[in-house]
């Protein structure tokens, strides 16, 4: 694998990283009736940041591989849902829609994860902590509208 086939993956996750910067948590998320199982602040770029050298490093080494269109289909289908659900959460404010977009999400990581391991293995193990933190998320977000239907 080329470092530039890494940076070009690499290049996609902060795109969709770039969302958080322009949509964080504000005032209206912190007045949000949260479980106490939610994580803090700080966590979450730390989070996305280790998650993100990984899916880069599996696209980069499915990308060399022959017979490899859905295995990159799949990779640029869970980036784009990725890049929608911070903007519809923190940026519209729609705890409902953003529920439909990681729901969405998770199973095109599930799906990817998958599809990874029948291709490369060490793809798809780079992709196991992804559909953990994916589920874990989707998990808060459901909470999350459970506890606030006024203002889903």
């Amino acid at each position: 694998m080329t470092v530039l086939l890494f940076l070009i993956f690499f290049a996609a996750c902060c795109a969709a990283a770039a969302t958080g910067s322009m949509f964080p948590p504000d005032d209206w998320y912190d007045a949000l009736d949260k479980p106490g199982w939610t994580p803090p602040n700080w966590l979450f770029p730390i989070a996305w940041t280790l998650l993100y050298i990984a899916m880069a490093y599996a696209g980069a080494r499915l990308a060399q591989l022959p017979e490899n269109g859905v295995a990159m289909g799949l990779w640029a289908l869970q980036i784009a849902l990725n890049t929608l659900w911070t903007p519809v959460f923190f940026g519209l404010k729609k705890i409902k829609g953003a529920m439909i977009a990681i729901a969405t999400l998770w199973g095109a990581v599930v799906l990817s994860t998958l599809v990874f391991f029948s291709m490369d293995p060490i793809s798809g193990w780079l992709f196991v902590p992804y559909a953990l933190w994916v589920s874990y998320a989707a998990a808060l977000n459901f909470d999350i509208l459970r506890r606030n239907p006024a203002i889903a």
